[in-house]
């Protein structure tokens, strides 16, 4: 018969269908592999308490991170500026990409005037994109 093994080392049957199992396997290892970077890539370093929102809109992928703690120090990229290199690296940063997302982390016991300074500051040197990052309500 066509498509049987015979017993006596004749043809071999033809792979009727294709086995999923190690496929199945090699996506499972790449899914917890990319949960597992995933969780390091977007945790910060800076241990801030940022505030509650109910929703949000998509994330956005920065290139300059301002970071404003409760003891009043400000962070550009996890280094500690003052407000005048924050001024020139925000400068730096726009000359070297137009397209310059900024997004300012500020711990919720931050007063609302730091965050909008910050703000104030870069809309003087012409970033025009901003984001607020906040920590979505469960």
């Amino acid at each position: 018969m066509a498509g049987t093994m015979s017993s006596g080392g004749g043809r071999r049957a033809p792979i009727s269908g294709i086995n999923v199992t190690p496929m199945v396997d090699v996506m499972l290892v790449l899914l917890v592999i990319m949960m597992v970077s995933a969780q390091y890539i977007v945790s910060q370093s800076l241990k801030v308490e940022l505030p509650k929102a109910a929703s949000s809109t998509d994330s956005v992928s920065s290139v300059a991170a301002v970071t404003l703690t409760k003891d009043g120090k400000t962070y550009y990229n996890q280094k500690p500026v003052t407000e005048g290199d924050l001024v020139n690296d925000l400068r730096t940063a726009l000359a070297g990409n137009k397209d310059l997302n900024l997004i300012v982390t500020a711990d919720k016991e931050v007063q609302h005037g730091s965050v909008v300074h910050v703000i104030d500051l870069a809309k003087v040197e012409g970033i025009t994109k901003f984001a607020i990052n906040v920590e979505i309500a469960n």
